[in-house]
């Protein structure tokens, strides 16, 4: 299978000062021909000069971070990537391509994640053209490619997680980013790498759950989150009576018994897990009254 080429032009420069200096000679040939009334010098003169006015269609510039995909008849001969001023068989086609870094941004797809809930999920593409002969050989349209397989490859990223991990050590989309951008990264070059494009940076810039089924998707997310901070309340509440316990028993404060203990713990726990503030009741008889 053809490759890209590196291709070396001629000094435009130099093309240019000696078809000039052609011309100019044609011009004083044609001139002396018609003079001397000489047919052969005329003819000669007039077919010099449309040579060199083809000529001058071999000139071409490149430009930096830019490319130049020369044909000839329909066979590839090289692509020219100096910057520079170059001469080139004039017959031959140049197809002008940027090796510059660009950008594209996806669409809002909607998809359903591996857990079969519908989300909108949208990315950024970060790439560039490193094989030419590819670009423009392989695929019929190299932006046009760019654009559709970044798309799939979004989509199949999408259905291989969940949005949201509902249980610890599990990849999922809202939280594993580095995974995630990493595989869909990988997923867009193994699509593009058969049009000569690398894929540079790619990443997720929307993720959310679809407007039919967002506001149930909250509640759940809120009560996962009441729960996981009443779970850690109640840790810290435990923890604190038992240490209020332990002090009071090394140091000797006050004697209690068991169910003193109990009615302790009890009046405790109701004061550190309580979401309002405790009003207090004084008592001025006993616990057994």
């Amino acid at each position: 299978m053809a490759h890209e080429r590196e291709l070396r032009g001629v000094s435009g420069w130099g093309m240019v000062t000696f078809l000039i200096l052609v011309v100019v000679a044609v011009v004083f040939a044609f001139v002396n021909g018609v003079q001397a009334e000489s047919p052969a010098q005329i003819i000669t003169s007039v077919m010099v000069f449309v040579i060199a006015a083809i000529c001058f269609a071999g000139l071409t510039v490149v430009n930096p971070n830019e490319a130049s995909v020369v044909t000839l008849f329909g066979v590839y001969k090289g692509t020219i990537k100096q910057p520079g001023f170059w001469w080139v068989n004039p017959l031959t086609t140049r197809k002008r391509l940027s090796l510059r870094v660009r950008n594209f941004e996806s669409g809002r797809l909607k998809v359903n994640d591996r857990d079969g809930n519908p989300i909108e999920i949208a990315s950024v593409v970060v790439w560039r053209i490193v094989e030419t002969f590819e670009a423009v050989f392989n695929v019929d349209d190299y932006e046009n490619f760019v654009h559709v397989q970044s798309e799939s490859a979004v989509r199949v990223l999408a259905t291989s997680y969940p949005y949201d991990a509902h249980e610890e050590d599990r990849m999922c989309l809202r939280l594993s980013t580095g995974e995630v951008t990493d595989r869909l990264r990988t997923e867009i070059q193994n699509r593009l790498e058969k049009a000569g494009i690398e894929v540079i940076e790619a990443r997720i810039s929307h993720l959310a759950y679809a407007p039919e089924i967002a506001g149930a998707m909250l509640r759940r997310q809120q009560a996962g989150a009441v729960i996981a901070a009443r779970q850690k309340i109640v840790e810290g509440a435990v923890g604190m009576v038992e240490m209020a316990l332990d002090e009071i028993s090394r140091k000797h404060v006050v004697e209690l018994d068991e169910e003193r203990k109990a009615t302790m713990v009890s009046n405790l726990l109701v004061v550190l897990c309580s979401e309002r503030g405790v009003e207090p009741v004084v008592n001025t008889g006993t616990l057994y009254q």
